[in-house]
């Protein structure tokens, strides 16, 4: 799935990880592959399933299964 590294530098500051966000802002290209970046995001602390609104979150299938 692609989204835009803004996207993703919303989530870090809104968590208040502006270290991380900073290393993603210079390290991740502008549409973000999920599948191809896996490795770099995780070593930012980002979940991909959190990205997706999986993991028990209001998106994605997850909010819809009881």
């Amino acid at each position: 799935m692609q989204i835009d590294k803004s996207q993703i530098l919303e989530m870090l500051q809104s968590r208040g990880d502006s270290d991380a966000a900073s290393q993603a802002d210079s390290q991740l290209p502008q549409q973000v592959d999920t599948d191809r970046d896996a490795g770099l995001l995780s070593s930012l602390g980002i979940d991909v399933s959190d990205l997706l609104g999986g993991a028990g979150g209001m998106g994605g299938l997850g909010g819809m299964l009881k």
